[in-house]
């Protein structure tokens, strides 16, 4: 496959048993974030990181849980109009959270994203103002040893074109040289968000873009949050791979699309790991087939 998979914690009730699972299943990384589980999916982490010290993990910086809003009001982090968005990107913030993270996790994160500049922001100057103030942030954390790299998780900035990137390669070129710690972007791709896969395959978009700068992709939402599962007809399945389940015909497109890294997968028993893991270790897609599937259903 052109991706691997990779135990994400946006949707798990449970974080320390799904991700357990995960990692009793071979999975090699978890992402998650400070207001992931209703602001309790870092701290559970800790016991399965220290138990496989190999396993990688990326959190972020941005949404601000509520259950940590008076502890960064208190710390002189955060204003009351930050606090209130629920996001908030300043530099003292960004520090403030890289450092409660490093504690909660046990460890310094191999990577941090910088979650959803996009928000509350409706200028493309806005949001790259914005995300330079955020990379030296993240550019000192580097230096100082409190994470390993960094990049950037977006649900629509990319789609909407507030950024592109070689927007984003070129702000950490500027900010932190040739040796910069950007090394990863995050953002949806799965059979309703194929605009990507359509792109990468014509050699444009931001999945080509991040190939060819070897910046690494993890891609989220693969199944629509389990609603892409109820969409996949017996016919749909058939017409990707006639040998697959639902969820197995639904990743293996993700899983092939060229410039992804890592499928960011939601999932809670050992059961649905196995299936899932069954598209992973499969060859990718042929390429013409991934183009006929885009065509398909459109982007």
């Amino acid at each position: 496959m052109s991706g691997v998979l990779a135990a994400g914690t946006h949707r798990c009730d449970n974080v320390n048993a799904a991700v357990s699972a995960a990692v009793a299943a071979g999975v090699k990384w978890v992402d998650t974030a400070p207001n992931y589980a209703r602001g309790m999916a870092e701290a559970p982490l800790r016991v399965v990181l220290d138990r496989h010290p190999t396993v990688g993990v990326s959190t972020k910086v941005g949404f601000v849980p509520v259950s940590d809003r008076r502890a960064a009001i208190r710390a002189g982090v955060l204003c009351g109009e930050q606090s209130r968005r629920g996001h908030c990107l300043s530099r003292p913030y960004i520090a403030w959270q890289v450092d409660l993270s490093h504690a909660r996790l046990g460890r310094a994160p191999d990577l941090v994203f910088v979650h959803n500049p996009e928000n509350g922001v409706s200028t493309r100057d806005e949001v790259l103002r914005s995300l330079t103030s955020a990379f030296e942030e993240m550019e000192a954390a580097a230096d100082a040893g409190l994470i390993h790299g960094y990049g950037v998780a977006t649900w629509t900035g990319l789609s909407s074109g507030l950024f592109t990137v070689s927007d984003l390669v070129s702000m950490a070129q500027r900010v932190g040289g040739w040796r910069h710690h950007f090394h990863a972007l995050q953002t949806p791709v799965s059979l309703v968000h194929l605009g990507p896969v359509a792109e990468t395959l014509s050699g444009s978009g931001p999945l080509h873009q991040a190939r060819e700068t070897g910046i690494r992709v993890f891609t989220s939402a693969p199944l629509g949050g389990g609603a892409l599962l109820e969409m996949m007809t017996p016919e749909l399945v058939r017409f990707i791979d006639p040998s697959a389940t639902r969820a197995q015909a639904a990743l293996r497109v993700v899983l092939s699309a060229p410039g992804v890294s890592h499928v960011l997968l939601s999932a809670s028993t050992s059961a649905h790991w196995a299936d899932a893991l069954g598209a992973a270790a499969r060859e990718p897609l042929p390429l013409e087939h991934l183009r006929r599937v885009v065509d398909v259903l459109g982007t």
